[in-house]
């Protein structure tokens, strides 16, 4: 049997979860101290965590349900709240590579002999499909299931994530967002709690933005267009822009590296129907004139001739797409 990951193995990859999902980190205490306490940055958004975490084992036998797993709470007697933050208690599935997150607030006060908190793995499973799954336990507990992929989203939703269970209605809804997010419509959005609201939508939006991210990545092999980087600092860039009616299609997606994907956007670069890297000696006249120009000659040189192409057909970007992108940034 594989070993078990240890807590700081678990941290690791919470750790880049948060950094793959564009969270900056700081470390609020010693990361070798478990509960694990972080500060987590993006933008002008930040959480001050407390972190629990252990591994999910199987708990089924004799006296459980055969598909329940559970994490065994060991060296802490009672859960401490972040104050003017977040506290998490999470289980690492290893077999699908998912989180489960349970509600601090179901579990406050002396937690007693050989504690220990369940999920069933249907919803681990799901998780692993989908993405994310919620599931309400027998005390109406919401329990979250979640691949790293989404620890942000779930940080930022984490107190209206575990307040579902407090309307049978809203939660049917957040079940039909995170199984077919295409299926829910605005009405029924409407319809939700407006403290719940945000997570809904929040959910929705990033369960599509996950799905177009992992397709296109994996079709480039996490590996640069324009010059063929890799170090995990690859985004997914929409060709046509969401904003003029850019689709999430694989065909409308490529993957750029941080300084690529700003001077796409910036318009200082582009690729044509054949697939030629194009610059826009215009811009890099300006920036000489102003004396912004360095780095330059680099910056072309490093450049590929054509973009790297994903070996299936239909994943590379469709001409439409890039004669539409290049129309509305002024190349034709």
């Amino acid at each position: 049997m594989a070993a078990r990951h240890r807590k700081y193995d678990l941290l690791d990859i919470i750790i880049q979860g948060f950094r793959d999902d564009g969270w900056n980190i700081l470390y609020i205490e010693d990361p070798n101290n478990h509960p694990f306490r972080l500060k987590i940055y993006r933008g002008e958004e930040s959480y001050d965590l407390r972190i629990y975490v252990w591994n999910l084992t199987h708990g089924g036998g004799a006296m459980r349900p055969a598909d329940e797993y559970r994490i065994q709470i060991t060296g802490v007697n009672q859960f401490e709240p972040e104050l003017n933050g977040k506290t998490l208690i999470l289980g690492w599935w290893r077999e699908g590579e998912v989180f489960a997150s349970f509600d601090y607030n179901k579990h406050v006060g002396a937690l007693g002999f050989s504690p220990s908190i369940q999920i069933r793995e249907q919803a681990l499973r799901k998780a692993y499909l989908k993405g994310v799954a919620p599931w309400e336990k027998d005390n109406q507990e919401i329990a979250i299931a979640f691949r790293p992929d989404f620890i942000g989203e779930n940080v930022r939703n984490l107190e209206s994530l575990h307040s579902f269970g407090e309307s049978e209605q809203d939660f049917d809804v957040l079940k039909e967002v995170t199984e077919n997010p295409d299926e829910v419509n605005d009405t029924e959005i409407a319809a939700v709690a407006v403290e719940r609201q945000i997570a809904v939508v929040s959910f929705k939006k990033k369960i599509r933005d996950n799905s177009f991210k992992s397709r296109v990545l994996t079709s480039y092999t996490n590996r640069c267009a324009f010059c063929g980087v890799q170090l995990k600092l690859i985004d997914a860039a929409h060709i046509v822009p969401v904003q003029h009616g850019g689709t999430d299609e694989t065909s409308n997606g490529i993957a750029l590296c941080a300084l690529h994907h700003r001077a796409f956007d910036r318009n200082l670069v582009t690729f044509n129907a054949d697939y030629q890297i194009l610059t826009n000696e215009s811009q890099f006249h300006k920036l000489a004139e102003i004396g912004l120009d360095g780095g330059a000659e680099k910056f072309n040189n490093d450049l590929r001739a054509v973009i790297h192409l994903p070996p299936t057909i239909t994943d590379r970007p469709h001409v439409d797409y890039i004669n539409v992108a290049n129309d509305i940034r002024g190349w034709r």
